[in-house]
């Protein structure tokens, strides 16, 4: 039987921003009943114990996000979860002490990539109070800046950054400048349950852009699955559009739908380094695991 390292549960494909590195959705808007989100983690239980509650949309925007998580943790699930922090001050008493909540990553370079944000430090500061309260309780948080350009040495993100690294480095007393510590893809420790990472930032595949020869390899359905608001279910985090629909959770219970012919020919075709879905031929995270 499959087994996974997480499943991401989109909650909801709604968004309160609209960043430059991330299109937009043409799914119809909608959030994650909570029955539904219940059936949906009965069936991946057998397959996982992580959940990322996230695709595209906002998590924080979910109005029932904290009966979410206290779900999570009666069946048994940790749950992470990727935010663009702007609603912290909302949200926050909904997060914090919950026990199901493992790790929450702030996309910090969401505040750069969303035209006409303002107050840079407000903003920060917010973000800054719910983890000093989220440590106490074993969250672990993360600080991503993953708008990084191939050119290191002189990309205008690197120097775009350097504000918000300031910020970070003057909250957790650092006697140096993160950029000279961190490695790509790898992140650094801030302080106990504190971590940054500073990557180049990636492209959503999408059918109108060009295909290559195919061949590479993919973790799709080897460590992670990903289910849509709707219950789609596709193959990994970046097919955010469900062009490859293996199938709805709520009329296909979860094990028929990763054992069906697309998604074993999809596998199959990873284990021989072949792309077989014309998405994944146009993928370019897909290159980063080599040929």
């Amino acid at each position: 039987m499959k087994s996974f390292k997480k499943v991401y549960i989109e909650i909801t494909s709604i968004c309160n921003l609209a960043c430059s590195f991330c299109p937009p959705t043409s799914r119809q808007a909608s959030f994650i009943k909570i029955e539904d989100f219940a059936h949906i983690l009965d069936q991946i239980k057998p397959y996982t114990q992580h959940i990322y509650l996230h695709v595209k949309g906002e998590p924080l925007l979910h109005p029932k996000i904290g009966e979410l998580l206290d779900i999570s943790h009666e069946k048994g699930f940790k749950v992470n979860m990727t935010t663009n922090g702007t609603l912290i001050p909302k949200a926050k008493h909904k997060l914090l002490g919950k026990s199901a909540l493992r790790q929450i990553n702030f996309s910090l370079h969401s505040f750069d990539g969303h035209p006409g944000s303002e107050n840079r430090a407000g903003y920060l500061e917010e973000i800054f109070a719910f983890a000093r309260e989220a440590v106490k309780s074993g969250t672990i948080i993360s600080y991503r800046l993953w708008n990084l350009t191939e050119d290191l040495e002189t990309n205008l993100a690197k120097s775009r950054n350097r504000e918000t690294l300031e910020f970070l480095e003057r909250e957790y007393g650092l006697d140096y400048r993160i950029e000279e510590k961190v490695l790509r893809g790898s992140g650094i420790k801030l302080t106990d349950k504190v971590f940054v990472n500073l990557e180049h930032e990636f492209g959503w595949p999408s059918l109108d852009a060009p295909e290559d020869d195919g061949h590479g390899f993919c973790y799709a359905l080897r460590s992670q699955a990903a289910i849509l608001a709707d219950g789609t279910v596709v193959p990994c985090c970046l097919d955010g559009e469900g062009v490859i629909n293996l199938g709805n959770i709520h009329r296909t219970p979860f094990s028929e739908i990763i054992e069906g012919e697309r998604a074993n020919n999809l596998f199959d075709g990873f284990s021989r380094r072949q792309a077989v879905e014309e998405l994944c031929r146009k993928c370019g995270f897909r290159q980063r695991f080599g040929a």
